[in-house]
C-alpha cells in the first residue's frame, strides 16, 4: 500500500505527514494521541485516510471564564473565545470588553473575562453658587455686617456621559456645560472701625487696604501738638487741634477727608499749615512727648471711602 499524505493541526499548528495508516484512528496512533471523550476531532476514527485530508485535533480544556463578576470553570474545545462565549449563551452588548480577544483561543491559565459595560448620557441642572462680595466701612463697628444685596443662586445644564463596568460606580465626564440663569452677586458690608482691624489690612498693603480705602499716598509725616510755637489750639476747621486732627494740603487732601495712618490711626483732615505742601502731612498729638517719639518719617497715608 502506498502511503498518504495527511495533515493535522493541533494547537493552532499544523503538521503534515506521509503515513500508510488505513484509519484516523491508526494515524493517531501513530502519533501518539489519544483523544479523551470530550476532545474535539474533526473526523471520525473510523474514517479511512486518503491523500491530502487534514485532521483537526483541540483537547479540552478547563478555562476560568469571568462574566458580570462572578467567576466559574467551563470545559471546552472552542476554538475561538467567541465559539466558546457562544457555546455557553453568552450574549454580548455593544460596549462590552472581553479579554482576550473574540478571536483568540481561550487559555486555561489565564482565562476569559468579560465585563459589562454601560454607558449613557444625562443632562443635569445644577445651581450655580452666588458669587459672595465683600466691602467695608470704618463707620460699622467691628464686627458687624450688613447685606447691601441679597444676591441669588443662578442655574446650569450639564451633560454628562457616565460610564459603568459590571457592577462598579459609575465614572462621570462632563461633556459641555452652560449657564441658563446667571447667579447675582451677594453683597456684604462688614464693619472695620477699630483700630486694630484697619492696622492688620494696612499692613498687608493696598492690595489689601483696598477694601476700605480708596488711595494710598506716600508722604512725609511731622508731629505737632496744640501748644506747638505760633500755633492757637484751633484748626483751620474749627476744632480743637489735638490726636486724629492732621494738616494736609487741601491741594492733594480735602479738609475733612477721613484718613487712616498706620502707627497712629485714624484721622481727619482739618488742618493747614504754611509748610505743609504736597506729600507732607502734620500729625496732630495730644503731648509733646507723644509728637517727640514720633518724630518725622516716612509713611502710607490711606485715604478711607
Amino acid at each position: 500500500m502506498a502511503g498518504v499524505s495527511v495533515s493535522i493541526v493541533r494547537d493552532g499548528l499544523e503538521s503534515t505527514y506521509l503515513t500508510r495508516a488505513r484509519t484516523v484512528a491508526e494515524f493517531l496512533d501513530e502519533q501518539n494521541i489519544a483523544p479523551a471523550a470530550d476532545d474535539y476531532l474533526s473526523a471520525g476514527k473510523n474514517d479511512a485516510l486518503v491523500d491530502g485530508m487534514s485532521i483537526v485535533y483541540r483537547p479540552a480544556v478547563d478555562v476560568p471564564l469571568t462574566v458580570d463578576g462572578t467567576q466559574r470553570t467551563v470545559r471546552t474545545t472552542a476554538a475561538t473565545v467567541a465559539d466558546l462565549l457562544q457555546s455557553q449563551n453568552i450574549v454580548l452588548g455593544p460596549n462590552d470588553e472581553v479579554t482576550p480577544t473574540l478571536d483568540e483561543q481561550p487559555q486555561s491559565d489565564e482565562g476569559v473575562r468579560v465585563v459589562r459595560v454601560s454607558i449613557w448620557t444625562q443632562e443635569i441642572r445644577e445651581p450655580v453658587a452666588a458669587p459672595l462680595k465683600r466691602r467695608y466701612d470704618v463707620n460699622l463697628a467691628a464686627g458687624t455686617t450688613r447685606t447691601l444685596q441679597a444676591g441669588a443662586a443662578g442655574e446650569r445644564v450639564v451633560q454628562v456621559r457616565f460610564v459603568q463596568r459590571d457592577k462598579s460606580a459609575p465614572v462621570r465626564t462632563i461633556l459641555a456645560s452652560h449657564i441658563i440663569r446667571a447667579p447675582r452677586t451677594r453683597i456684604i458690608v462688614q464693619g472695620v472701625s477699630e483700630y486694630a482691624t484697619l492696622a492688620n489690612y494696612a499692613e498687608k498693603g493696598f492690595q489689601s487696604a483696598v477694601h476700605f480705602a480708596s488711595a494710598a499716598l506716600h508722604m512725609i509725616a511731622t508731629a505737632y501738638t496744640a501748644g506747638c510755637y505760633g500755633c492757637s489750639g484751633i484748626t483751620a476747621s474749627g476744632v480743637p487741634a489735638g490726636h486724629g486732627i492732621v494738616a494736609v494740603d487741601p491741594a492733594l487732601i480735602p479738609l475733612g477727608t477721613r484718613l487712616y495712618v498706620p502707627g497712629y490711626g485714624r484721622a481727619v483732615a482739618g488742618d493747614t499749615g504754611g509748610a505743609i505742601r504736597g506729600n507732607r502731612i502734620d500729625l496732630g498729638f495730644n503731648s509733646l512727648g507723644e509728637a517727640l517719639r514720633f518724630g518725622r518719617r516716612e509713611i502710607t497715608v490711606y485715604v478711607l471711602r
